[in-house]
């Protein structure tokens, strides 16, 4: 760094460190007052559990306490001794002869009111100012656990951690968990205690610690190992941070169930404990596992080249980064979707001045701004996606399933796509009905496996939702209870804002295929409703046939028998009206031999209302199914097996399957003695 020159320069020019500014802004990391905090901490130290667990490919445990630490608690922690008051109009929840006046005021007026029959309050007036409420959170987990001398600097610097790469994570910006820490050292000014242990390991890492808040460096205030004689391994972290249950318990509650729908083979037991012994107002709820099948982990991948577009160091920064020893060797290497081959290519329309073996390092500042330029010009496959890792529609459906319990579900899992240069799947389930499911639009958003509880109507899956026409898909938007539930996954999720609260409607990439996943679903909803809706008026039409039989029956059986009685058959007895076209003098075709056997049997008591009725019954029956199954031809409902044309000769020895996205074909690998035979056989 060079000298200052005396008498250069702004005296008041300053610099903050990254601890010092997250702590100024501390609204942009989703710790906007107490309440937020408290749940964002939650969120936070959980979230981290989950990745460490999965991260070994164990199936997460996470114990969640939240403990309301009481005032004089919180004194005895901080070394404060009770204080008594000499000069009680200094404090703020003191009340003044003025102000208790006023209140009486006030409440003999709503007393008067009340005695009247009106509307009052009899009971206000309290006393203003209202006092901190403090609160431990513990978040214990079964995950992979911390090195012992990485904690401090996971715990203690800012922006620092694990999961910055091209990779799926939950977190991204190393904030998370240091966040919550200075928030304690803000609101408490008590540290954070961590107890951690590897698997395998022979002991367990205890720390106390926080911030230095200038320096944005770890403060360790004990560090030592004990024998782990459990072989547990995890993480536990606790702090007590000022915070506000009653406004966000619902939203810490709603957090968790949803959750445990992205996450069903994640265990969850959350426990919260008032302080006032009011055993009324505590929580025990335990989300359980319901399956054991995990999502493959996710795993590092190279940018897509089309992440040019949005970065124009991208490639300067790479080309000084690579270890590749040829400009085609970088492209290849450096970048997914492009393969050996087509980084020749690349190389060849740079132009003058490339060579496919020359060094990156070689490439000058306006050689890298062309590479630049072709790879956003030039096109490129989507990625394939394999370096993410989706819930699944088994995972998703089961959880849905689990939580709300809705009366139909459907899903669709779009194919990967390349959204600002960053590989990216777009998951979905749309259901109907359900328990505690309100009527009308009820959305869930996911992340990366995260649940968005926060600014949904500026969010693109309520927008797209909002936008979608479900009458066409013979869904009430109104009174319908409907489920949708979006998740979207990507090794970088385009946030608004570092608190990761929504996604915006900005990006087309994404809207378009949230639009799409949804559309997927509603149309395979659409198909159930309309089955539904047909089997309905099946049943309603057989019910009303139903009602007849028995006097339609009874109707026939006095008509035959009357006929067995009379001494000609009904066909030489009926004739058409004077002027009527002639048909050989019948009223219609008969068939005497048919006639004859039917009136025999009616005399012989073979035929009898019983007899009728079943025969009415077995006609409504049959009649029912044909419908049934016609209204499935002329909708293409019911016919979605796989099914093959085979020749009829002799046996054929079939070449391996040929799919498109259209059908599936099948060529003879052998001629019968007759000549060719067919080509092949359709799916």
């Amino acid at each position: 760094m060079p000298p200052k020159s005396k008498g250069a320069g702004d005296k008041n020019l300053k610099s903050k460190s990254p601890a010092e500014f997250f702590q100024d802004n501390k609204g942009i990391a989703g710790f906007e007052n107490a309440g937020k905090s408290l749940y964002t901490t939650l969120r936070e130290f959980i979230e981290n559990s989950l990745d460490s667990a999965e991260s070994i490919g164990v199936l997460p445990d996470v114990d969640i306490a939240v403990e309301e630490v009481t005032l004089s608690q919180y004194e005895d922690l901080i070394g404060l001794k009770a204080h008594v008051r000499k000069d009680s109009a200094l404090y703020a929840d003191i009340e003044t002869d003025k102000e208790k006046q006023k209140r009486l005021k006030e409440e003999a007026k709503a007393a008067a009111k009340a005695a009247k029959g009106g509307k009052g309050d009899a009971g206000g007036g309290g006393r203003k100012g209202g006092a901190k409420s403090f609160f431990r959170i513990t978040v214990k987990d079964n995950g992979k656990g911390m090195a012992h001398d990485d904690i401090p600097n996971m715990l203690g610097r800012v922006l620092s951690g694990t999961k910055y790469g091209v990779r799926q994570t939950r977190g991204k910006f190393g904030l998370g968990s240091k966040m919550a820490l200075i928030w304690s050292k803000q609101t408490t000014g008590l540290p954070i205690k961590i107890t951690s242990a590897q698997p395998k390991s022979k002991f367990t890492s205890r720390y106390v610690l926080d911030i230095n808040m200038e320096k944005n460096e770890p403060n360790v205030h004990s560090a030592e190992k004990t024998p782990n004689d459990s072989a547990w391994h995890g993480a536990e972290l606790s702090v007590i941070i000022e915070g506000n249950w009653t406004t966000y318990r619902n939203k810490v509650l709603s957090y968790l169930r949803q959750l445990a729908i992205v996450t069903p083979y994640a265990q969850f037991h959350f426990r919260y404990e008032s302080a006032g012994g009011d055993a009324r107002q505590n929580v025990d709820a335990t989300f359980r596992r319901r399956t054991e099948v995990m999502p493959a982990p996710p795993t590092t991948t190279k940018h897509h080249p089309s992440a040019a577009k949005e970065n124009q160091l991208l490639i300067k920064d790479l080309l000084s980064q690579t270890r590749e020893k040829t400009l085609q060797a970088f492209l290849n290497k450096e970048f997914t979707c492009i393969s050996k081959e087509y980084a020749g290519r690349l190389v060849a329309e740079l132009g003058k001045g490339f060579e496919p073996g020359m060094s990156p390092k070689e490439v000058s500042d306006t050689q890298g701004t062309r590479i630049q330029q072709l790879l956003c010009d030039a096109r490129f496959a989507d990625p394939d996606g394999a370096c993410l890792s989706p819930a699944g529609e088994y995972n998703l459906r089961l959880g849905i399933m689990k939580e709300l319990a809705p009366d139909w579900i459907a899903s669709y899992v779009g194919p990967a796509l390349a959204s600002q240069g960053h590989p990216l799947i777009v998951e979905a389930c749309v259901s109907l009905g359900g328990k505690d499911v309100k009527s009308g639009f009820n959305v869930f958003r996911f992340a990366n496996r995260i649940p968005l509880l926060f600014e949904a109507g500026s969010d693109v899956v309520t927008r797209c939702v909002q936008r979608l026409n479900w009458g066409s898909y013979k869904i009430d938007k109104n009174n319908d209870k409907i489920g949708v539930f979006v998740s979207i996954v990507s090794t970088k999720i385009p946030f608004k804002g570092t608190s990761k609260e929504y996604i915006g409607d900005d990006n087309t990439e994404i809207a378009e295929a949230v639009d799409r996943a949804i559309r997927g679903c509603a149309t395979q909803l659409k198909g159930k409703i309309v089955r539904a809706q047909a089997a309905k008026e099946r049943k309603a039409r057989k019910k009303v046939l139903t009602r007849y039989i028995p006097d339609v029956a009874n109707a026939i059986a006095i008509m035959i028998s009357a006929s067995a009685e009379a001494a000609e058959p009904p066909s030489k007895r009926c004739k058409w009206g004077p002027g009527a076209p002639s048909n050989g003098g019948k009223l219609w075709q008969v068939d005497p031999v048919f006639e004859g056997k039917l009136l025999e049997q009616v005399r012989n008591g073979d035929v009898q209302r019983s007899t009728i009725e079943r025969k009415l019954s077995d006609f409504v029956e049959r009649m029912d199914s044909e419908q049934a199954l016609e209204h499935s031809m002329q909708n293409k409902e019911g016919l979605s097996e796989t099914m093959h044309l085979v020749p009829t000769g002799p046996v054929h020895k079939f070449a391996p399957t040929v799919h498109h996205p259209t059908c599936a074909f099948r060529l003879l690998d052998t001629l019968c003695a007759g000549g060719f035979l067919p080509r092949g056989d359709l799916k």
